[in-house]
């Protein structure tokens, strides 16, 4: 399935009862910000999905701030809203699609390709008029059955063994990258060998998704190379993934743990400025 669905496509498909829609706004600086907002309004007949309470584990030592969450866990999650096989998800977020884009990351980790993010987010289909809502949807249940993609995932001892046709992209800003400024993670800098490739970048004013000849020019450099994407936790990353399926590369995996795990590690190496 393409990766980015039109508010248009999407409001075409409102009453189909094979279609889910799942609300994802977060703000990392405000964690209760998105589920209040959805509380306001929302695309109707959507269910709300919170970062760091259902697409993200428990945190530990070594993972990262927003590591995975166990698959049945994840699985538990989906089947209470109604998704299986059959069902198409639509996620969408107010974030840049970075946490949309975690969610749709996750279904596909689980094997479930039926899945798309709403390009533009919630802004766009404010802005084309369609519907919103408060009225919070009623489930039908359906089993979910997890088929773990492994391919698609880098741990941390993937990344320190990368080879010389890997690709590491750094999805942060630039100035987080060169360990310049640092306020989320305890440590500045990046990994070293690591390519800076902000994930706003790949969208137009309007924090629409650019074409896809503009993200095939982007990602041309690295043909014929595995990718590595990685940013502070994990999500951000997210939208870099989302392009890089856009421009024709879905097999670009994602460093789950990113930085925030990569620096717990003390034998590490850390790098600063540019390379």
């Amino acid at each position: 399935m393409q990766a980015l669905v039109t508010p248009e496509w999407l409001n075409g498909r409102l009453n189909d009862e094979k279609t889910v829609v799942v609300d994802c706004r977060f703000l990392l600086n405000n964690p209760e910000a998105g589920e209040s907002a959805y509380r306001q309004d929302h695309i109707p007949g959507a269910f709300y999905f919170h970062l760091e309470r259902d697409l993200s584990g428990e945190k530990a030592e070594h993972g990262g701030r927003h590591p995975l969450p166990p698959v049945d866990r994840l699985a538990a999650l989906f089947s209470r809203v109604g998704i299986d096989e059959s069902v198409t998800v639509i996620a969408y977020d107010d974030q840049e699609m970075s946490m949309a884009g975690r969610l749709w990351w996750l279904l596909r980790y689980l094997g479930h390709e039926r899945v798309a993010v709403l390009d533009g987010g919630y802004a766009a289909w404010k802005r084309a008029g369609y519907p919103v809502t408060a009225e919070l949807p009623a489930a039908v249940p359906r089993t979910f059955v997890p088929r773990v993609q492994a391919h698609m995932l880098a741990d941390v001892n993937g990344v320190r063994e990368r080879g010389a046709d890997t690709v590491l992209l750094d999805s942060r800003a630039i100035e987080r990258y060169r360990g310049e400024q640092e306020t989320i993670d305890p440590v500045a800098g990046h990994i070293p060998g690591a390519l800076p490739f902000f994930y706003k970048d790949n969208l137009t004013a309007d924090k629409t998704m650019k074409d896809a000849e503009s993200l095939k020019a982007r990602v041309a450099p690295f043909a014929g190379k595995e990718i590595i994407v990685y940013c502070g936790s994990g999500v951000t990353a997210c939208t870099n993934l989302l392009a890089l399926h856009v421009a024709g590369r879905p097999d670009a995996k994602l460093y789950a743990g990113s930085w925030s795990d990569w620096i717990t590690y003390p034998e590490n190496p850390i790098a600063t400025g540019d390379e």
